[in-house]
């Protein structure tokens, strides 16, 4: 399924083509030039369109699915779609707390406008609980998640998308892995094309140790959606984590056989011969060819480049890939739940000088921040291993 949206004031234009992935071949294309309030009208028909084409039998409750529109608010939608782009790209640049902080004011507002509005609520509650895993583990953010999810239930409760919400507030809220791996399985029954489903799986199932389960999960969420880089990256760490470098790189090589000139991708694929054989040359290389056609994109591999910098025992580079980092935290090794404030590698690279007194003034300074850190977020285990 190909195609485009324009836009111009209340008007929109909606081009969608069916195409034959094995022979490029073009089986169905339809122009839509409609009101915008009628948005939701040729969604519905390019839906039906699609079922035609491919010969595909409906159930009554799919049909009903299908012509139900999400929302009746266009104001509404709007921040929903911003929000959704916000959050499919948060980790892909510097600007991800940023991007997901404002995908969740966007959603609120949307929920406000529409309190009906079911997918708002589900994507509020992902939006949410990511914030709270990944940045923010403070009680009033897993509090926040928590009431999107139980709105989500009020409205639709024995919807595949309340289930893949619990399911995610499960594993990234309490670490209830059971408990999420059962509602991902209530999901999939409605939900069988769901990628979330396979990739959440994959992830749980790579925390409890069940390598080869975690592997055909996150495989199967990349047959699901295989432009998804996210979920391929994922699928290249839990190959580097068993150190199986050849398949680490191979999975990257196929992100970049669509996304040839992704920085992180890039980086990352040549910290596999980091890994592998303590070669820094291939990194250095990347992050030199980054630095000169694409330096926008430079804070997205910061910490790899800080990596690469710190094995060199090059303090200037160092020094430049901090800078580089901005005011992001920087992860220093595999284990990316581990970040460390800019104080504290500011230590490193002191020690690295041999200057004691500026480390030990920016290794105390990191402590009281991270104490501080502590203080908000008091049962955050990777906040604490970073203080010990």
């Amino acid at each position: 399924m190909e195609g485009s949206v324009q836009r111009v004031g209340n008007r929109v234009r909606v081009n969608a083509q069916l195409i034959d992935a094995r022979t490029d071949a073009h089986l169905w294309a339809q122009t839509y030039d409609r009101n915008l309030a009628d948005v939701f009208a040729i969604q519905s028909e390019i839906a039906k369109a699609i079922a035609d084409q491919l010969q595909a039998k409906l159930s009554p409750s799919e049909k009903s699915a299908i012509e139900r529109p999400p929302t009746t608010d266009i104001t509404a939608f709007d921040y929903y779609a911003h929000a959704k782009n916000l959050f499919l790209t948060a980790f892909a640049g510097s600007r991800g707390k940023s991007d997901l902080q404002q995908a969740a004011d966007l959603l609120n507002q949307a929920v406000t406008r529409d309190p009906a509005f079911f997918e708002a609520y589900c994507q509020l509650a992902f939006t949410e609980i990511s914030i709270y895993f990944f940045l923010d583990h403070t009680p009033a953010r897993l509090a926040a998640a928590e009431a999107a999810v139980q709105a989500a239930a009020r409205l639709h409760p024995d919807a595949g998308e309340t289930h893949l919400a619990r399911a995610r507030n499960l594993y990234w809220g309490y670490l209830d892995y059971d408990g999420a791996l059962r509602e991902l399985e209530i999901a999939r029954q409605s939900l069988p094309g769901e990628d979330w489903i396979f990739s959440l799986k994959g992830y749980i199932e790579r925390r409890q140790g069940r390598w080869e389960e975690c592997i055909r999960d996150l495989e199967r969420a990349t047959e699901l959606d295989p432009r998804n880089v996210l979920t391929f990256q994922q699928l290249a760490l839990t190959y580097e984590q068993l150190r199986r470098y050849p398949e680490e790189k191979s999975t990257l090589e196929r992100i970049l056989a669509f996304e040839p000139n992704d920085p992180v991708t890039r980086s990352l694929h040549a910290f596999a011969e980091l890994d592998s054989k303590a070669d820094t040359r291939p990194l250095h290389e990347v992050i030199d060819s980054i630095r000169d056609k694409n330096a926008a994109a430079l804070s997205s591999v910061a910490d790899n480049w800080l990596l690469c910098a710190l094995a060199e025992r090059d303090p200037a580079a160092a020094r430049s890939a901090l800078i580089a980092l901005g005011e992001n935290q920087g992860a220093l090794g595999p284990m990316i739940d581990l970040v460390f404030a800019r104080p504290f590698v500011e230590g490193v690279i002191a020690r690295m000088t041999k200057d004691d007194a500026k480390a030990q003034a920016a290794f105390t300074a990191a402590r009281a921040d991270q104490e501080k850190i502590i203080q908000a977020q008091p049962n955050h285990a990777p906040a604490l291993c970073v203080l010990v």
